[in-house]
């Protein structure tokens, strides 16, 4: 009888040590996939922004798509940095969806152009952006993961309020 006990204490111990364990790496997916979303939304913005620089009308709207790839090719560099340095293998392009984005922008001529890249680069891929890195600056649980975050996330919300005021700005010069 204390057999049969102790060889149910030993299995209980040893599935509570395996829970642990699948619950940290779960963590650590949720911190890897906060690094591959980051990357990804970094591309995305960097393309788009390439396609403002070259067909857009608006000089404002080609002074912020310079910025856009000013900034997040230095925050993809940190994103990557930040990848290597915790094993992880970050995607090399966009996602089918943020491609589609992309075509559809890509698509649109002259003040439609400018309109489409203010308002689904400039703010909605922002806002989506925004809200990526504000979770993962709270609910990382890497410390440098939660701190890459923390500290991105100002001039993001900067780049949001920017697109937003872009936005306003060629929908009014229509």
């Amino acid at each position: 009888m204390k057999r049969n006990s102790l060889r149910i204490t030993v299995a209980a111990v040893a599935l509570g040590f395996a829970g642990l364990a699948a619950a940290q790496s779960q963590i650590a997916r949720a911190d890897a996939a906060f690094l591959k979303d980051a990357a990804q939304a970094g591309m995305t913005e960097i393309e788009g922004s390439k396609l403002a620089v070259s067909k857009a009308q608006s000089p404002q709207v080609k002074a912020f798509a310079d910025q856009m790839i000013t900034d997040h090719t230095k925050m993809g560099e940190q994103v990557k940095a930040m990848a290597a340095s915790k094993n992880v293998e970050l995607p090399t392009e966009p996602s089918i969806k943020q491609k589609a984005e992309l075509k559809l922008i890509e698509s649109a001529k002259g003040a439609e152009f400018d309109e489409r890249y203010a308002s689904r680069i400039g703010v909605a891929a922002h806002e989506n952006t925004v809200k990526l890195f504000r979770k993962a600056s709270t609910e990382a649980k890497d410390p440098e993961v939660k701190q890459l975050a923390t500290q991105a996330l100002p001039n993001l919300e900067h780049h949001l309020k920017m697109a937003q005021d872009l936005k306003s700005s060629v929908a009014s010069a229509k």
